[in-house]
């Protein structure tokens, strides 16, 4: 980690922002939260357009540092904004909505820029037109690309998908993917939605109240039972593997789960064979089981080691933590069950899970 906020701020409506925290040098950061909880302020403070006491630093520039008297002004911070709108000129097609600010700023190598960006957007088709005559999505794709010109050191998104359609949702996040695996340059992404979480965060700050109450790995917070209410009281991992396989008959997808020789099915996926995968599982999604049950309807059957037993939501449930071949997975069950089973930590037990619910 070579990125870090440390952002103090008051306001008179009574919201106080108090956060410490690392961003990641690559990859995608997700501030997550309820709304209201101040991930736009410090999606803002970091661009400067809001001021707030403190630090801002990213990769190995810092824009912010009150002890030592540094303050950047926005128009002098090199960083891409994306905002939930995307604020194209409408007057001007997409090819000079790209160029616009390459004109100003007089930059040498503009037409490499631009192209470089368009190609990583796949909106080669669309720069004749007008942003009128675009779709939600399109006109987010076309923002992006306007915003990456730039070579910025860092891009901020603002919760780009937030007036989007479910169905123009789908249509742009494998874009964002895109950007994540592509670019060389940090991304920090602020949203309330746990679907685009677990697509997009590599790093995850977790905010509640002007508070980030969690930040670092995201495979890792999410397997720490401390957070599993955040998550809409749905406790959730992810699970990472390749594409092994594709049954177009069956509609499923068979992925490798590193090279343990395990695999997991799970509904088509569209990615070609050998390319990485992450699904998601819901703990309440996963049963345990003493033994191998092959004479059942359910697809994923993987040992597990039990690795922690935390009672949730009273005494009626526990959480159950397991590792399968390195990797967290979690189970929601009664605590009748864990009395029936005998559970205990360091168990050898088998995980068994639908392949139609992991996403």
């Amino acid at each position: 980690m070579t990125g870090r906020i440390a952002l103090k701020l008051q306001r008179g409506s009574g919201f106080s922002l108090d956060v410490d925290c690392e961003i990641a040098p690559q990859g995608v950061t997700v501030l997550f939260g309820p709304s209201g909880c101040g991930k736009t302020t410090i999606l803002r403070c970091m661009a400067g357009l809001d001021r707030a006491r403190g630090y801002v630093k990213i990769t190995q520039t810092c824009w912010q540092d009150d002890e030592a008297g540094i303050y950047v002004p926005t128009h002098r911070r090199n960083l891409g904004y994306v905002f939930q709108e995307a604020s194209l000129f409408d007057h001007l097609s997409v090819r000079d909505n790209l160029a616009f600010g390459l004109k100003r700023r007089s930059i040498p190598d503009g037409d490499r820029r631009l192209q470089e960006a368009v190609e990583l957007l796949g909106i080669g088709h669309l720069l004749d037109r007008r942003p009128l005559n675009l779709s939600g999505g399109e006109r987010q794709r076309c923002a992006i690309a306007r915003s990456l010109v730039y070579a910025p050191d860092v891009l901020l998104l603002d919760e780009p998908l937030a007036a989007l359609d479910d169905i123009r949702r789908r249509d742009i996040l494998p874009w964002l993917e895109r950007l994540r695996d592509e670019l060389a340059i940090p991304m920090v992404y602020v949203t309330h939605s746990k679907s685009e979480l677990m697509r997009l965060a590599d790093h995850l700050i977790l905010m509640r109240d002007g508070r980030a109450v969690a930040h670092g790995a995201i495979d890792a917070i999410l397997a720490d039972p401390t957070w599993s209410t955040e998550f809409a009281n749905e406790p959730t991992v992810l699970l990472r593997g390749n594409v092994l396989e594709q049954q177009a008959q069956w509609g499923l997808t068979r992925v490798g789960l590193g090279g343990s020789g395990l695999s997991l099915w799970l509904p088509a996926a569209d990615a070609p064979i050998g390319s990485a995968i992450r699904a998601s599982v819901k703990a309440a999604d996963v049963s345990i089981s003493l033994d191998e049950s092959t004479r059942s309807s359910i697809q994923n059957r993987l040992p597990a080691r039990i690795v922690g037993l935390h009672p949730y939501a009273g005494r009626a449930h526990v959480l159950v933590s397991m590792d399968v071949a390195g990797q967290p997975l979690q189970a929601l069950v009664t605590s009748r069950s864990v009395h029936e089973l005998g559970l205990f930590v360091s168990q050898t037990v088998w995980a068994q899970i639908k392949a139609l619910s992991v996403r």
